[in-house]
């Protein structure tokens, strides 16, 4: 059997898509419901559901970023979207990202059970599905290096927008206490997914891609002398200023103290060094 999630904030919808479908004419079953995109991302990651029908205008979700971190992190899922959101560039967007049908409300039977009938025959060409939940565990040790690089070549679209808005996350919030796992929920993948993703794209840790973006801020703060240097390192997130100094001298090649008088110097003389 397929199994089936469907996450939508209208119970009457869920109600109806659960109940009035003929779920057994495509070898499917309903295996959950949720009513919002929290709620939602942990019946999915519980559950492990071949397709799923969802809504991309919800309290707790970002449609795009939720739509591309399924399809990144569970590449073979099939996304069937059901929304009142009309507009055009949104779903052409989310289509680029790997959805396999936008349909809009209200929805009539006939395209309801045309698009189901399209994803279970998608996964019965590829040899779907799945009948047991994989664990968490096991599904992160099964994603060895060629497998990885595989999704990433079927879910590049996906792949790099979760990558571009993981970044830009960081960046705008770098100055806080951040942890890998904060980002991972902003674009709907697990931790070790994500992790994965960074280092494939940028070559780079969560840990130097977030002290880079703290160095980069610090440099701006160090132009100006009023400011000491353990202010610095407080405003950029660092509540230790040894480990600021650490991560300063290893990523810029000096200390906070030399960068700044170096600056200055080269400030003073007129730009001339």
């Amino acid at each position: 059997m397929y199994k089936v999630a469907i996450i939508d904030d209208e119970p009457l919808i869920v109600e109806g898509l659960s109940k009035t479908m003929a779920w057994g004419k495509w070898n499917c079953q309903v295996i959950g419901t949720a009513g919002d995109g929290k709620e939602g991302m942990e019946l999915i990651r519980e559950k492990r559901p071949d397709i799923v029908i969802t809504d991309i205008c919800m309290p707790k979700m970002d449609g795009l970023k939720m739509i591309a971190g399924l399809k990144s992190e569970f590449p073979d899922m099939q996304l069937i979207i059901l929304t009142g959101y009309r507009e055009f560039e949104y779903a052409r967007r989310a289509i680029e990202l790997g959805v396999s049908r936008f349909l809009l409300k209200p929805s009539k039977m006939n395209e309801l059970e045309e698009a189901v009938a399209a994803v279970t025959e998608r996964l019965e060409t590829m040899g779907l599905p799945v009948t047991e939940p994989v664990p968490v565990e096991t599904y992160a040790q099964d994603w060895d290096t060629e497998t990885l690089s595989e999704a990433e070549e079927e879910n590049g679209e996906a792949n790099s927008f979760i990558v571009k808005n993981a970044l830009e996350y960081i960046r705008e919030n770098s100055r806080e206490k951040l942890r890998l796992s904060d980002v991972a929920d902003q674009v709907y993948v697990s931790q070790w997914h994500l992790s994965k993703l960074l280092n494939r794209h940028t070559g780079k840790t969560f840990s130097d891609i977030l002290n880079g973006a703290r160095m980069d801020q610090s440099k701006e703060l160090l132009k100006d002398p009023s400011l000491r240097i353990c202010d610095v390192a407080e405003q950029v997130g660092f509540q230790d200023l040894a480990h600021f100094s650490r991560v300063f001298k290893k990523m810029e090649g000096m200390s906070a103290g030399e960068y700044r008088n170096t600056h200055w110097g080269t400030e003073q003389n007129g730009g001339k060094g």
